[in-house]
């Protein structure tokens, strides 16, 4: 039984074999990588060359959540992370965030991170979030999305317990699962260290779906703005 699962959703992405590569090169040792191809018709073939070292999973498309879900399901890890098919890990990522959280108990963790172009350059050597400034972290969950989700670490019997990602959300499915874990007591742990590096590109779906992204990101603010505050009152922080 692995300690950790990696699951990484793919769906015609060129920049695929750099993730599994990024999981390959880690050096906490024993890590299941399952790559969950989301109906591709394109860069498939560039998986082929890690035969038996990744579980390959082929699906119709049914979007990023439902390629989640698949991977998370399928994970035998006792930590499932999750990585964008664009993106990659720094090479002890694994190892850093698995350590800082066991040694805390922590359910459900996340860090900082690097940007990266699309040839590989890094833009932003380190974007922090409000991580070690709980209120600061808090507060802007009421119009933003704080956490990058390909930092993310979770225990997978959290995904179990929250019934995993909804499907029915394109772009906003990891800022229902954050809130719905908040709200049912299970805080971010935050590892101020910059060890995934997020790639920002012309093909990236966030920028050509735009304005789809934003119309749903609005609605999934809206749907919990009456509960986040009022979770904000428990904990003593002031809303924005």
């Amino acid at each position: 039984m692995p300690d950790v699962s990696v699951v990484i959703p793919f769906y015609n992405d060129p920049y695929v074999a750099e993730a599994v590569e990024s999981v390959l090169a880690q050096t906490r040792s024993g890590i299941e990588i399952i790559v969950v191809d989301d109906g591709s018709v394109r860069c498939a073939d560039k998986l082929a060359r890690y035969e038996g070292r990744i579980h390959y999973i082929g699906q119709a498309n049914g979007g990023t959540a439902a390629a989640l879900n698949t991977g998370f399901r399928l994970a035998s890890g006792t930590y499932v992370a999750w990585l964008s098919s664009d993106d990659k890990l720094h090479s002890e990522k694994i190892e850093r965030q698995y350590r800082a959280m066991s040694a805390e108990s922590a359910w459900l963790g996340h860090t900082a991170f690097s940007v990266i172009d699309g040839r590989g350059k890094v833009t932003e050597r380190c974007v922090s979030p409000p991580g070690l400034d709980c209120p600061a972290f808090y507060r802007a969950f009421v119009g933003a999305n704080p956490v990058n989700g390909c930092t993310v670490m979770m225990r997978k019997e959290l995904y179990t317990r929250l019934g995993g990602f909804d499907e029915s959300l394109a772009y906003t499915h990891d800022l229902d699962f954050w809130y719905r874990a908040m709200l049912a007591g299970y805080p971010f742990h935050y590892l101020p260290e910059p060890l995934t590096y997020y790639r920002k590109h012309k093909g990236m779906g966030t920028l050509r779906h735009r304005a789809a992204v934003t119309a749903e990101a609005q609605a999934t603010f809206a749907r919990y703005a009456a509960p986040w505050r009022r979770f904000l009152t428990q904990i003593g922080v002031q809303a924005p």
